[in-house]
């Protein structure tokens, strides 16, 4: 049988855990206990927090693993690659590394390729005066080496710079953060595999966020309703930004804005699948690809298969932030029951507010056939 480490035990890494499983690989899992999930149906657990990377790297060295990998967390892909590269199996490179989980040298190798960027700058608590000081309002500012809506804010006013930059220092592990030129448009995000550089687009997902100042995901749906057109162009930019990046295998997470005039811009990319359910269960559920094995394949240096299974037309997952949220769940459930295909653990309080990716309680996933009830059920779900 062989032998799969997977960094990370929490809820998105279970589809990966679990579909390892199914292909009858021995799973090994790494992560801080905290009774998670995947510490359960792991085959075999390890607690060891996923930055401990030489600690798991001497546990690997007994394990002899056919291949190391994980999806959706920038943190846990630094510490994959890292065991990957010390135990000679595919992994990505140092440079990828480091120009997919920093923001400023994400755009540094952007604006290298030429690719189209906002104005950028990286700060600190003791040089952001003068390094602002002649930086246009608004602009975002976040943590330099963070994601999952961590510490982001969109600055309207001078005034509000030194709060919210305490906050982004405080949640980086460089205590660093960066300043980027505010773009407006709406949001998606791109999802890709790549093997022997070549890369292939599996889908494009519309995102909606509770708006300035922190814009938090609060569900996102599959297909976007893009023209053909404009998929050629973001596939286009995607593909080039993937290259400077230096991405040649795996998967990769792309967010952009597409601007009012047509103009999209590259606000993220991460060389790993994107989270939030995304490329775990709305890809395969609206393109019938196995995002994952797909994954799994390319961590053992396999050419990812695209045959497609059986799929639905449409799907979306939905955020429950609030009481007002899962009142709504609740009412979809009545009357939708068979549209409703996962639902997370759902918390009994909500009164705690979300601050980020990680503080939402809960969500649940619909996906449809039937275009009018889609459409419907998006517009009062969605807003759109």
């Amino acid at each position: 049988m062989k032998k799969l480490v997977i960094i990370g035990a929490g809820t998105f890494q279970v589809p990966l855990i679990k579909r390892a499983k199914e292909l009858h690989f021995e799973t090994h899992v790494f992560a801080w206990r905290d009774g998670s999930e995947g510490e359960t149906i792991a085959d075999y657990f390890y607690p060891i927090s996923i930055v401990e990377k030489d600690n798991i790297l001497d546990v690997c060295r007994t394990i002899h693993p056919d291949a190391v990998t994980t999806i959706a967390s920038d943190l846990a892909n630094i510490t994959a690659s890292y065991v990957a590269e010390n135990l000679g199996l595919p992994c990505l490179c140092d440079s990828v590394i480091v120009n997919t989980t920093n923001k400023y040298h994400m755009r540094k190798a952007l604006s290298k390729a030429g690719i189209l960027c906002p104005a950028y700058e990286v700060i600190t608590l003791s040089d952001w005066e003068s390094k602002l000081s002649n930086f246009s309002l608004p602009f975002i500012l976040k943590p330099t080496d963070r994601s999952g809506s961590r510490s982001v804010t969109k600055i309207m006013t001078k005034s509000e710079i030194l709060p919210a930059l305490k906050r982004a220092v405080a949640d980086s592990f460089e205590q660093k953060a960066i300043a980027e030129g505010y773009i407006d448009g709406v949001e998606y995000s791109i999802e890709t595999i790549s093997y022997a550089g070549v890369h292939s687009l599996l889908s494009i997902t519309r995102k909606y966020t509770t708006g300035a100042p922190h814009f938090i995901e609060t569900g996102h749906i599959e297909p976007a309703p893009v023209s053909d057109k404009l998929k050629d162009t973001i596939q286009t930019l995607v593909f080039q930004s993937l290259d400077a990046l230096g991405i040649q295998t795996g998967a990769a997470h792309s967010e952009l804005k597409i601007t009012e005039s047509g103009i999209p811009v590259i606000i993220e990319i991460g060389a790993r699948m994107g989270g939030d359910c995304i490329g775990s269960h709305l890809v395969p559920l609206t393109t019938g690809y196995d995002y994952l094995r797909m994954v799994i394949d390319t961590a053992m240096g396999i050419t990812p298969d695209f045959t497609p299974l059986n799929h639905h037309k449409h799907a979306f997952i939905r955020f429950i932030m609030n009481q007002n949220d899962y009142l709504q769940f609740t009412a979809l459930k009545e009357s939708f029951p068979d549209c409703i295909v996962h639902v997370s653990k759902l918390p009994e309080d909500y009164s705690v507010t979300a601050i980020d990716s990680s503080t939402r309680p809960g969500y649940y996933i619909c996906a449809f056939d039937d275009e009018q009830i889609y459409e419907k059920l998006c517009m009062e779900i969605l807003g759109s």
